[in-house]
């Protein structure tokens, strides 16, 4: 048995054909996905197994396709590894979530049918993110600043992923304002191809009825430490966890501290779990410069066990 901390990644991880080869040998992981189309009222494997780019990306779709990937993929894997503790990045944490046994695998799937639902219907013209990279987080947080002064419009980082990678979320005035002044200080902002300004204010309302949900849900104990986006630390009692994963889609992604706090509690070995590898690239960044030995290693299809 490995020992190791559990990554479940997000929005930006999926591809095509993502999870079939899971549901094809077992009819757990196949009743899984059966239960996400049920719920999510959308046809999922055809979407994901054999459907275009603009398909995968509609956030309706994918929140739950990538979840029961990430969770059915955690099930095939959970006989060889040992778990220290999870992170999940964004709606990643709630398969980390139900890998820690704080919510059932239905009730994970569940979440983020209505996640993806709110999002969607949450999203404005006029409303959206951007990748701010090649800048240190002083200096983006100086730009933010900045473009809201210019703007009189509201932006806030949305994602801490690395040292030098952010994302912004807000109004297209102080997103335009911000990639000028990312610009002029050498930085790169590239515009994301998403509906609204996620992670951030713009979406109280779809995050209140959110939160109503989340209440209706049975949450557990974690049987293993689950480090919290909104505040880059663990929490053992579920009224917390609860609490905490209300104001989750409103909540900026910690990540970059997230991971400090699994080095600071002596973590050095990570796995990451579902498609792409795309938080195992974000740990060296994150771990420069740290003098001593760490590893990391995906398993985004049963061919990586």
């Amino acid at each position: 048995m490995t020992k190791t901390a559990l990554l479940f990644p997000g929005q930006g991880s999926q591809e095509q054909g993502m999870g079939r080869d899971a549901a094809e040998a077992s009819a757990e992981a196949l009743d899984l996905w059966k239960y996400a189309e049920q719920e999510s009222g959308l046809p999922l494997r055809e979407i994901y197994w054999d459907g275009t780019d603009a398909d995968m990306a509609d956030t309706r779709a994918l929140q739950p396709a990538l979840t029961v990937v990430n969770l059915t993929l955690w099930q095939a894997c959970a006989g060889s590894l040992e778990p220290l503790a999870a992170a999940g990045h964004s709606l990643g944490e709630f398969a980390a979530l139900s890998a820690a046994g704080v919510l059932s695998p239905r009730h994970a799937v569940k979440a983020v049918c209505i996640r993806g639902r709110l999002m969607a219907e949450a999203g404005r013209e006029g409303h959206g993110m951007a990748a701010v990279l090649k800048l240190e987080q002083d200096a983006v947080a100086e730009i933010v600043d900045k473009a809201v002064d210019a703007s009189g419009k509201e932006l806030r980082i949305a994602n801490y992923n690395t040292p030098g990678q952010f994302v912004i979320s807000g109004e297209q005035e102080a997103l335009d304002a911000a990639a000028d002044l990312a610009k002029q200080n050498k930085g790169r902002c590239i515009k994301l191809a998403v509906s609204g300004a996620f992670h951030s204010p713009l979406i109280n309302e779809a995050a209140d009825e959110f939160a109503g949900l989340l209440k209706k849900l049975d949450w557990n104990a974690p049987a293993f430490p689950v480090y919290c986006n909104a505040t880059g630390l663990p929490e053992q009692a579920p009224e917390a966890i609860a609490e905490i994963m209300q104001k989750q889609m409103t909540s900026s992604v910690l990540w970059v501290q997230t991971l400090a706090s699994m080095w600071n509690d002596g973590i050095r070995t990570f796995t990451e779990i579902g498609p792409k590898g795309v938080l195992q690239k974000m740990l060296k960044p994150n771990f420069k410069g740290k003098n001593e030995d760490w590893t990391g290693a995906a398993i985004g299809s049963l061919a990586d066990l």
